[in-house]
């Protein structure tokens, strides 16, 4: 396993020790203590239909993340490319990147990593080429959606 899986994986095992509480979530709940909505960090959002929530996060809470934004690529022979730190993985070994569907407003959509060199992870699927996705922050993202550390 590379280094940087190791510390994926690290990473969401710590967050999910830091979890609190077993219990699911309903739908529309906010994350934070403030008891005014507008100063809470996060706020996740069932998808009807979808198994993934939405999570859209405050200004604030982006810039103290330092939630950055790219784009898929398709480069040479048609091969979709994203940054590797675009990634993450899920409990059962899922690879998924964070789509951005209006600013500051994320869901999360399942890629197919074909291969890793270096920064890049190719593709053999995921979204379309040119689809804005979180390039950094998506730890703390996954995080909100599933709820952990809260």
């Amino acid at each position: 396993m590379s280094k940087k899986i190791q510390v994926m994986v690290s990473a969401v095992g710590l967050l999910t020790l830091l979890t609190t509480s077993g219990s699911a979530m309903a739908a529309g709940y906010v994350y934070g203590a403030a008891s005014d909505k507008k100063d809470r960090p996060a706020t996740v959002e069932v998808i009807e239909g979808s198994k993934v929530k939405q999570v859209t996060v405050t200004e604030k809470a982006s810039k103290r993340l330092d939630i950055q934004i790219g784009e898929i690529v398709n480069g040479a022979a048609n091969q979709l490319s994203v940054p590797y730190s675009s990634i993450v993985y899920d409990i059962s070994g899922g690879t998924w990147v964070y789509t951005m569907s209006q600013p500051l407003t994320y869901v999360r959509q399942s890629v197919v990593v074909q291969t890793i060199k270096g920064e890049t992870a190719f593709l053999t699927s995921g979204p379309a080429a040119g689809t804005k996705i979180v390039t950094v922050g998506v730890a703390e993202i996954y995080g909100a959606e599933k709820g952990l550390g809260h």
